[in-house]
């Protein structure tokens, strides 16, 4: 049943039967009806802006009490990846830390290579092919959080030949498929 059936079930459950058949309060009613369910969707969909992962709307609130620029042009998931890593950005940083941010970006799984020698730290994507979308929020949610000593390095992940050989592709499956080079460089059988 709908919001709508339930609700109108329950409201004509609590008037007296003999006002049940008449047209004026089955109008009333069903006008009323329709104000509960408006009602319930309003709340429904201020619920959903209290969370992070359903926000809409409400991301733009989300921005501004972590003091993150809002860019309304920009898909909910990444604006969504941002205030995640903002929320999760704060503590003493650990190589878990950085991984967890740089994870709420590409929505993959990358792996923290700590180079002391040369003052840097390298995220490696390793379950993402080929360069995220939103980088550059990942890179300036990393450069909140990494000491300023210490440079930020991206490895990406690309599809290989010896991944094409061991999936026996020929020269005329790849033709078939269409792709454009930057397609195929990420492209997953």
């Amino acid at each position: 049943m709908r919001d709508y059936e339930i609700i109108g079930k329950g409201v004509t459950d609590y008037i007296p039967i003999y006002y049940r058949d008449s047209p004026l309060v089955r109008n009333l009613l069903d006008r009323e009806v329709v104000e509960l369910s408006h009602l319930n969707e309003n709340i429904s969909s201020l619920i959903d802006q209290l969370f992070v992962e359903t926000a809409t709307w409400g991301l733009s609130y989300w921005e501004n009490v972590l003091r993150i620029p809002s860019d309304s042009s920009k898909p909910f998931d990444q604006r969504r990846s941002v205030i995640k890593s903002r929320l999760r950005g704060t503590g003493t940083v650990t190589v878990e830390l950085i991984e967890n941010v740089a994870e709420s970006y590409s929505n993959g799984t990358v792996s923290v290579i700590e180079d002391i020698p040369n003052y840097t730290i390298v995220i490696k994507f390793i379950s993402t092919l080929g360069i995220p979308t939103n980088l550059g929020d990942i890179y300036n949610a990393l450069r909140e959080i990494v000491p300023a000593h210490l440079a930020v390095h991206f490895e990406f992940s690309y599809l290989t030949w010896g991944e094409l050989d061991d999936d026996l592709f020929t020269w005329d499956a790849m033709d078939a498929l269409g792709l454009s080079w930057d397609e195929l460089e990420v492209y997953r059988s």
